[in-house]
């Protein structure tokens, strides 16, 4: 499967949870190939970033090298202190993430307005 790289849109949203929602945005395929795309863009946030909001609903392929990624990003926000919510997955990659274990770090979500609601549960 030819790869079509990695987008992040990052952005910041209200969900009326007291202070702004930091949205990070995949578009295309998560491979091995966007450690820079993930964990860069990651490592760019600002340290007021504080709740962390996923979108995979534009991602179109996901692959173990994509999913390690995410772990790593999920875990350095879980030593931050930082709270994550995803949505946007799949059937198929929600019932992944839950098998290897990403549900530690955070919640799935069917879609953004449920995602957001959980910052304030």
């Amino acid at each position: 499967m030819p790869d079509k790289g990695t987008q992040v849109k990052m952005e910041e949203i209200d969900c009326g949870a007291g202070q702004p929602i930091t949205v990070l945005r995949f578009i295309g395929d998560i491979t091995s190939l966007s450690q820079a795309a993930v964990l860069g863009t990651y490592q760019g946030l600002p340290d007021t970033a504080k709740k962390i909001l996923i979108d995979f609903s534009k991602v179109e392929y996901l692959n173990s090298s994509g999913i390690a990624l995410v772990i790593q990003m999920m875990i350095a926000a879980s030593k931050k202190g930082q709270t994550i919510q995803t949505f946007g997955l799949t059937p198929h990659f929600q019932k992944v993430f839950t098998m290897v274990g990403i549900t530690r770090y955070t919640k799935l979500h069917p879609d953004e307005q449920t995602a957001c609601a959980a910052f304030s549960a």
